[in-house]
């Protein structure tokens, strides 16, 4: 059976309303994991049992999710590196030089708009600006009462959309092959045609800024930064997305503090990125391949687990030819760091096979063809962006929802006489949303990791503001259509 037609939606459904009232992500995931097991063994439950253990091996059949849990651990160790050699430490002694220099309201806003700019301009590979974001800026949150939620916040509405607003990436290569797919004949002129219909990921950014400056937080972030205030972490019943082994790491004793033994290695991370993604799609046998067919071929995973190995390399070396520390110390802390990251990868190993899951039962295929039959032209950019965020809030992916969703936006809009780029835009919008505020998105795992945040009180959090982004988004699309 192709299609499990409505039966395909209780997967996703059942992981998301369970890991949002009752924080137990793990238990959610694999309820929602269990239940596409049933549906497919016909009920059986001792079926359901045996097809989610093979569902969560056969995560690893895929080289790109195995190389991600690979990244995964190797970022735990990266990070307790870079903290135990006082990289961190010096990095916050030199900031905090610069903040005493004005008052305390000033302060929090101007280190959330560094970690925002931060987060923009890393628009080489999302995990790896969530990743530096939250690493960097969490003891400057920390120190200034500024909650991980909020720093969660930033990370996470700074790395996809800038990344899609910024197609100099896997992300623009990946989108560049499904138009050329579509027989569009400029792909790529297509795509920045479409930027600026793009709404959401431009209001994501815009709401982002306005909040910081304006200090006027709103629903739970509200009552996260007044908790934070009064000196609490995190709520009753809440924990950090990682281990306090590694949340927690005091520099070496006898070690000067130096920022530049936190830069040596990020620095080493993104532009060993941007050369591996070179490397793994330049094709020497064709003639004349240009600059985006070269990120058309790349691996997105590849080029992310090289880079982080070959940063902790370089990191290491130095370390140890400065005497910062010795061999045996760089292999201790970097296995305590991988330590610290193993219930981020267990819960990343159940995202992707929930993921797989959905693909397997037809959950997008199903919503999208549902909702093809009841476009007409004045709301098909308002229609393909709400589909869009609910097939990508529902199975954690904008990439798997950019391949459904661009695969019925592009003839539709030829169909139709629609101008293509807004409903390409709109498309790629939706499947923006859920990657970032679904719980069972990659990118806000990361997000919530990297800032130490209890992952389902990020997704609580930042969620009223992304919804406000999309509402905003599709005012404007029913707008457009009205006057298509």
């Amino acid at each position: 059976m192709d299609n499990y037609g409505f039966l395909s939606l209780i997967p996703p459904i059942v992981a998301i309303v369970l890991a949002i009232r009752t924080k137990q992500v793990f238990i959610s995931l694999l309820s929602g994991i269990f239940f596409g097991g049933l549906i497919i063994g016909n009920w059986n439950p001792f079926q359901g049992i045996l097809l989610t253990i093979e569902s969560i091996v056969k995560v690893f059949n895929d080289p790109g999710n195995t190389r991600v849990v690979f990244f995964t651990f190797l970022v735990g160790s990266l990070i307790t590196l870079i903290q135990v050699t006082g990289g961190v430490e010096g990095f916050i002694n030199s900031f905090q030089k610069k903040l005493s220099e004005v008052n305390e309201a000033k302060n929090k806003k101007r280190i959330q708009l560094y970690a925002s700019l931060t987060g923009f301009l890393l628009f080489v590979e999302s995990n790896i600006s969530a990743l530096t974001v939250g690493t960097i800026f969490r003891p400057l949150f920390d120190k200034l009462k500024i909650s991980r939620e909020k720093l969660a916040y930033i990370a996470d509405s700074t790395s996809a959309p800038s990344k899609l607003l910024i197609p100099f990436n896997g992300w623009g290569a990946y989108i560049i092959g499904i138009l050329s797919v579509q027989g569009v004949e400029k792909p790529f002129s297509e795509l920045i045609s479409a930027m600026k219909y793009n709404f959401y990921p431009i209001l994501v950014i815009l709401i982002l800024v306005v909040i910081i400056i304006s200090g006027k937080d709103f629903g739970l972030m509200k009552k996260a930064e007044k908790r934070t205030k009064g000196g609490l972490l995190f709520d009753k019943g809440s924990s950090p997305m990682v281990s306090e082994e590694i949340t927690v790491i005091n520099t070496k004793k006898g070690i000067k503090t130096n920022s530049f033994n936190m830069f040596l290695p990020l620095v080493s991370m993104v532009i060993i990125m941007i050369l591996m993604l070179f490397y793994t799609g330049y094709d020497p046998s064709k003639e004349n391949i240009s600059f985006f067919e070269i990120l058309e071929n790349s691996s997105g995973s590849t080029s992310v687990l090289y880079s982080v190995i070959l940063s902790i390399i370089i990191a290491s070396i130095y370390y140890i030819i400065k005497g910062i520390l010795s061999v045996k110390e760089v292999v201790s802390y970097s296995i305590k760091g991988m330590s610290g990251m193993m219930q981020l990868s267990l819960l990343i190993m159940l995202a992707f096979t929930i993921g797989n899951i959905c693909k397997d039962l037809g959950t997008g295929i199903y919503v999208s063809n549902e909702l093809k039959g009841v476009l007409s032209p004045k709301l098909v950019p308002l229609l393909l962006f709400i589909t869009s965020c609910f097939i990508s809030f529902s199975t954690g992916t904008s990439w798997g929802t950019f391949a459904i969703m661009l695969a019925i936006a592009v003839p539709i809009s030829n169909e139709m006489g629609i101008n293509s780029s807004i409903a390409i835009a709109a498309a790629l919008g939706g499947g923006l949303f859920g990657d970032h505020c679904s719980p069972i998105s990659d990118t806000s795992v990361i997000s919530s990791m990297a800032s130490a945040s209890d992952h389902i009180d990020h997704v609580k959090t930042q969620l009223p503001y992304a919804i406000l982004a999309g509402i905003i988004t599709s005012i404007f699309y029913l707008i457009i259509g009205i006057s298509l």
